[in-house]
């Protein structure tokens, strides 16, 4: 039996019809926030796709100290609210450090736990704390079975409101790849399962100061991912990926989303469609 998480008139289970959860990869300023955020909420009402705005305002984790990391937590969370009053969207964003949670959750819908803090238990309990909704991101030196460990910890601290994000394993240097068989151990749990595709078309470290993308293999691998009967996509968009100040190499152009996501969710229905076959 598949959990579903009901954030207001959103339900978010492997066994729905999929979820967006989509925006920028960090906040460059509250004008490109409410830009983005209208052309998804615009595409997403077209196409009846439950519709999660998400965007970082610090990208902690930089390759380099020179590199952007965006506007900081306050001014990000006041961009952030300003999405939410101008588009009625709920919003998910990262913390780092464990006392950032509260003040997040007081703004935001959903919190996310980034991959590589995703074993910092300080971080999580803190998290849980808030009673938000969780987005945990699988890291790339984490096996999918290795996440219970992390659902064991939320649960401890007393937050059940989960949600599991896979977004690549590390392969050798400057490379990811996605286990579509991954998928499936995820589901496991019970917990939602969201595909983080964008970030799992990052090569690490490929360029001399930042990572590098493959943005020509989005569409091909968000079908993969999609076709495992999960709960939704995770995805960035830029207006001018080139011009983005943080992982532009994987950005899909905002004017391609309506084509993209129009694939998207017919795969989608699609595949939910489908009885499961037992080849067990």
């Amino acid at each position: 039996m598949q959990k579903a998480l009901q954030l207001g008139e959103i339900t978010i289970s492997n066994d729905a019809p999929m979820v967006l959860v989509g925006g920028l990869n960090v906040l460059e300023s509250e004008a490109l926030a409410l830009e983005t955020a209208a052309a998804f909420s615009e595409v997403c009402k077209s196409l009846n796709i439950p519709y999660i705005f998400k965007a970082s305002f610090d990208k902690a984790n930089r390759s380099s100290k020179d590199s952007y990391r965006g506007p900081g937590l306050d001014a990000g969370l006041k961009m952030l609210a300003a999405v939410k009053e101008q588009y009625k969207v709920p919003l998910l964003t990262d913390v780092h450090e464990p006392e950032q949670a509260a003040p997040v959750a007081e703004v935001v819908d959903i919190i996310q736990l980034p991959a590589f803090l995703s074993r910092q238990t300080d971080l999580v309990v803190a998290m849980a704390k808030t009673r938000a909704y969780i987005n945990i991101k699988k890291a790339q030196f984490l096996a999918p079975a290795e996440m219970q460990h992390i659902i064991n910890k939320f649960l401890e601290a007393g937050n059940e409101k989960l949600m599991l994000c896979e977004r690549g394993s590390s392969f050798g240097y400057n490379n990811l790849v996605v286990d579509m068989l991954g998928f499936p151990l995820l589901k496991s749990f019970s917990y939602p399962v969201l595909f983080d595709v964008t970030h799992a078309l990052q090569m690490p470290g490929a360029r001399t100061d930042s990572a590098d993308g493959r943005r020509k293999d989005v569409t091909a691998l968000a079908k993969s991912g999609i076709a495992q009967g999960i709960a939704g996509l995770f995805l960035e968009a830029h207006p001018n990926p080139d011009k983005a100040l943080c992982d532009g190499p994987c950005a899909l152009p905002l004017d391609k989303l309506e084509a993209f996501l129009q694939q998207i969710k017919a795969l989608d229905e699609l595949i939910k469609s489908q009885e499961p076959i037992d080849t067990a």
